[in-house]
């Protein structure tokens, strides 16, 4: 029996190069491009699979995207300018990446093939806080980043043989790692400098660990006659926390890390909210991997890590 085979975009990037690991693991060929942008190796363990390939390039070039996609049963288009800082240097690459890129693959692919895009649940916006949102709350980007992502996904859901996530905000060790993200961020902060300011600590956010993600796309691809033509927040439900109670989980493991919580002054990032994942979880699919383990994962990895790498932005 073939092996579906799935194309994966933007693969060397920190979802991908573990997204890229647990596929092969469950079975799938994988194609994998990348542009390697900033010079990482994060697929070099992979390259003994026989069922692994890797090809560099553009996920904006036709020329290299027609071919690729011809080959392929389901395709994941993580290839992005990710984060609201990096997007807010260069709004014109955000958008041809994050939404003409995209946009383009649906154009070149066959109805046949499945798509399951990684959008951000930052497109609910500021929020109130208390309010929680499922699938069905409007979105309300207010970051180029989330603009860009919320239109690529409403191009995909009006086409047919697609499933739409919204990533609550990712955690976790990855070849290809990222300290901009908020618990990868402050646990960083809290094993280096051991000192952090924070504004509007009683906002929330969602989170969701990276191996979650991966093995999230596999149950989407297991599941895709159920789940095509639907939208899942994909989070941790237990994990709706405010800036104040994650500084807190990670104090009980760097007991001397100092929060200092501003009362004046405002965090360029507004996003407030509370998010539901029961659809997702009603489609058969729960997260297992908690904070609490993350942060532990974390503290292990930045041992390992030297200062000033893996920013975006």
């Amino acid at each position: 029996m073939r092996k579906k085979k799935v194309l994966v975009t933007g693969a060397a990037g920190y979802t991908g190069s573990i997204l890229c690991e647990h596929l092969l693991d469950a079975g799938y060929s994988v194609v994998a491009l990348d542009n390697l942008l900033y010079r990482q190796s994060s697929l070099f363990h992979l390259c003994y699979h026989p069922d692994f390939v890797f090809e560099i390039g553009d996920a904006r070039d036709s020329r290299i995207m027609g071919p690729l996609i011809k080959g392929v049963d389901v395709i994941i288009p993580l290839a992005a300018i990710v984060g609201a800082p990096a997007c807010d240097k260069d709004p014109e690459l955000a958008n041809a990446v994050n939404l003409d890129a995209v946009a383009m693959i649906n154009e070149i692919r066959s109805s046949d093939q499945l798509v399951i895009y990684p959008n951000t649940n930052s497109g609910y916006g500021v929020g109130l806080g208390e309010d929680i949102c499922t699938e069905e709350t409007p979105l309300r980007p207010i970051s180029v980043y989330g603009q860009t992502k919320v239109a690529a996904e409403s191009i995909l859901l009006d086409s047919p043989n697609v499933i739409g996530l919204r990533l609550a905000t990712v955690f976790g060790m990855s070849p290809r790692m990222r300290l901009d993200l908020l618990v990868n961020h402050f646990t960083y902060e809290a094993v280096t400098t051991g000192y952090l300011v924070v504004y509007q600590k009683d906002f929330h956010r969602n989170y969701i660990h990276v191996r979650d993600v991966a093995d999230c796309y596999i149950h989407c691809i297991s599941n895709a006659g159920a789940m095509v033509g639907n939208v899942y927040n994909l989070g941790i439900d237990e994990a709706n926390l405010s800036k104040q109670e994650l500084a807190a989980e990670i104090q009980k493991f760097v007991p001397n890390f100092y929060v200092h919580f501003a009362e004046f002054g405002e965090d360029p990032d507004k996003r407030n909210y509370i998010v539901s994942n029961q659809k997702l979880i009603d489609s058969g699919f729960k997260a297992s991997r908690s904070i609490e383990l993350g942060i532990k994962e974390l503290l292990k990895g930045y041992r390992m890590m030297g200062s000033g790498r893996f920013t975006n932005a």
